[in-house]
């Protein structure tokens, strides 16, 4: 469905951004992935993503931090020509009840979800103007939907990546760029390994189908808003949650 295409994947080394990478590279793209580190994550992932036959490279930025963003854009481009497709899927949580929040809780979460989100497509935008066609993914959360007690911080970061999305899908659609969000729900990653069984069946509860999603249920809508079968979407928020948030 990608063969051909090139991607960036942000936060590509764990959890959904891997499962993005790893969909991709499977339908035939080859892939920039960005991390904070060269970790031994971020470099199996590179190494599992070759397997497919494709282009895969790594590349370390701060994302929080435009001047890095806009050197390793520039990079990137450089490396692989034009890009087809931008996920902005880097992510971090720091929760905690509003009135117990640090000041590094609240301008870490939004610099990296938000900031971070709008500097990256700010930095590759030009490139999607030029070449006039791209498909920008964007990873918000169920959570910036409907809230989350313990998760202001964060709600408001994953609220702010869908009022970007919309705005950018209305500035660039002219220019046949498309811009989506997805809002997962509850995902098995790393973070929900760490919850108590009794902790796992209450998050059941809330959820119609009655289970946890997987990094592979968003990836498979990360490669359908990525291809040509979307071609007529942009703007659009979808969640992956089981119904949660109906």
């Amino acid at each position: 469905m990608l063969k051909g295409k090139k991607a960036v994947v942000t936060g590509g080394s764990r959890g959904i951004g891997r499962a993005i990478a790893l969909k991709f590279a499977e339908n035939g793209a080859d892939l920039a992935i960005i991390a904070t580190r060269e970790s031994e994550a971020a470099l199996e992932t590179i190494k599992e993503l070759t397997s497919y036959g494709i282009t895969a490279r790594l590349y370390v930025c701060d994302i929080k931090d435009a001047d890095q963003v806009d050197s390793v854009a520039k990079e990137i481009i450089a490396d692989f020509g034009a890009i087809d497709i931008l996920v902005n899927n880097a992510g971090i949580t720091r929760d905690n009840l509003l009135a117990n929040f640090k000041t590094m809780d609240i301008d870490s979460v939004i610099d990296v979800n938000l900031k971070g989100c709008i500097y990256v497509t700010k930095a590759f935008i030009r490139n999607f103007v030029m070449h006039k066609k791209g498909s920008i993914i964007n990873i918000s959360s169920v959570v910036g939907l409907m809230g989350n007690k313990g998760q202001t911080n964060y709600a408001a970061s994953k609220a702010g990546i869908v009022g970007f999305t919309k705005a950018v899908a209305r500035e660039y659609g002219r220019k046949n760029i498309r811009c989506n969000a997805i809002a997962p729900g509850y995902i098995t990653t790393k973070m929900t390994a760490m919850l108590s069984d009794a902790q796992t069946e209450e998050m059941k509860k809330m959820i119609p189908l009655g289970k946890l999603g997987s990094p592979e249920d968003v990836a498979d809508l990360a490669l359908f808003l990525g291809s040509e079968g979307s071609k007529y979407i942009t703007g659009e928020v979808i969640k992956v949650d089981g119904g949660m948030y109906v």
